[in-house]
């Protein structure tokens, strides 16, 4: 039997889960625990690596209080590769869903600016074409 290959759906639902779990601030063992595997399983699930089976997905699903779509946002995305990375794609980098959930706590609009405009700064500083729009696989250009 042929080694299974990750498939870009298995990579997004378990991305999925991640974020999700993340934002619910559980750890993978607590999750794991919960729908019973280890956290080395949860893991394999999160890195698309293992495939959720459906049952185990409904679980997890009533787990995170989420429907069973939330699993699959952004697939529309995978069939376009072309497109870009995923605004939910790029919730899984580190320390960006915390960024996000301090920023959205923020009331002053100029404040927001503010710091959108920092961060902008800071990424063109890092690559410069990155403001340019000349690297596509980067996120575009925040607009105020």
């Amino acid at each position: 039997m042929g080694e299974r290959r990750r498939d870009a759906v298995d990579m997004l639902v378990g991305r999925n889960i991640r974020i999700l779990r993340q934002d619910r601030k559980m750890s993978q063992t607590e999750l794991g625990r919960k729908i019973d595997v280890t956290f080395q399983q949860v893991q394999k699930y999160e890195n698309g690596t293992n495939r959720v089976g459906s049952g185990r997905l409904f679980k997890i699903a009533s787990i995170l209080g989420v429907p069973i779509t939330a699993f699959f946002e952004g697939a529309h995305q995978t069939a376009n590769e072309d497109a870009g990375p995923s605004p939910v794609a790029m919730l899984t980098e580190p320390y960006v869903l915390r960024l996000m959930q301090a920023f959205c706590v923020l009331e002053d609009m100029d404040l927001r600016r503010s710091i959108a405009e920092l961060a902008e700064h800071m990424a063109a500083r890092a690559l410069p074409q990155w403001r340019t729009g000349e690297d596509q696989a980067k996120p575009q250009r925040l607009r105020s």
